[in-house]
């Protein structure tokens, strides 16, 4: 059993998530509901959870704001938020799992899936830690939390020269040589750096515009990184790939 605490500010929103677990009762032990930040921190202090919904507007306050005042985070969070604009960037940079309200059943069903089969990692302070870095610094200075098989690595995103596909895995290759081997897939690294200056030059590459030191104009044409590796450019992506370059 897991136990939980559920933290938001309405109390139809509380309701709903009831309800969910309900159908799920041999999985979550709901052992408190609360509706502002100061009960919400006194009953995790308290009842020490295991796992916690919580919602990114409470009243006046966030849930970020609770998560700075929660030290030393033992336990898992999925976030609850009917904004989107929170949801899509922020949450999968620091590979944290949220539901969009009003919640859809699919979407619960894959994070008991998840819970089930451990694939929420330990690296829970790492995750919030990358999230909250990204939430108060510009565009320009994000970071990204990096699930592999044995660990949960943040890196600066600025450090990634280019993600190479391999199979359903993805290989991170950064600044100081090394080679990360993530369990998601290369589009869902292209979602997520799209708009952080990085570009997709064939179906196996995705590319730092940034890290970019030379374009060759061979048959096929290559992208020379700066790591002197030289990354193929298909056909089908040399005009975007050429007109980025050029910005």
């Amino acid at each position: 059993m897991i136990n939980t605490i559920i933290i938001d500010d309405e109390q139809h929103c509380i309701n709903a998530l009831l309800k969910l677990t309900n159908k799920y009762s041999e999985v979550f032990n709901v052992v408190k509901t609360c509706t502002n930040l100061a009960n919400a921190i006194e009953a995790t202090k308290a009842l020490n959870p295991d796992l916690v919904f919580l919602d990114v507007e409470i009243n006046n306050q966030t849930g970020f704001e609770y998560l700075q005042q929660v030290k030393h985070l033992n336990f898992m969070v999925v976030f609850t938020t009917a904004y989107s604009k929170y949801a899509v960037k922020a949450f999968k940079f620091a590979a944290l799992h949220y539901l969009l309200k009003p919640i859809d059943l699919d979407d619960f069903d894959e994070v008991v899936s998840r819970l089930k089969s451990q694939k929420f990692t330990e690296d829970v302070n790492k995750k919030i830690d990358t999230l909250l870095y990204n939430l108060k610094e510009d565009t320009t200075k994000k970071r990204i939390s990096v699930n592999t098989i044995n660990e949960c690595v943040v890196l600066d995103v600025s450090s990634i020269i280019y993600c190479e596909a391999n199979v359903n895995y993805t290989d991170i290759y950064i600044e100081n040589g090394k080679k990360i081997t993530s369990s998601k897939t290369l589009k869902r690294f292209e979602e997520m750096l799209n708009e952080s200056g990085f570009y997709r030059v064939s179906q196996s590459c995705l590319v730092n515009l940034s890290h970019v030191k030379k374009y060759t104009k061979t048959k096929p044409p290559y992208a020379v990184m700066s790591n002197a590796e030289k990354v193929k450019v298909s056909l089908s992506s040399k005009e975007g790939f050429l007109k980025e370059l050029l910005k």
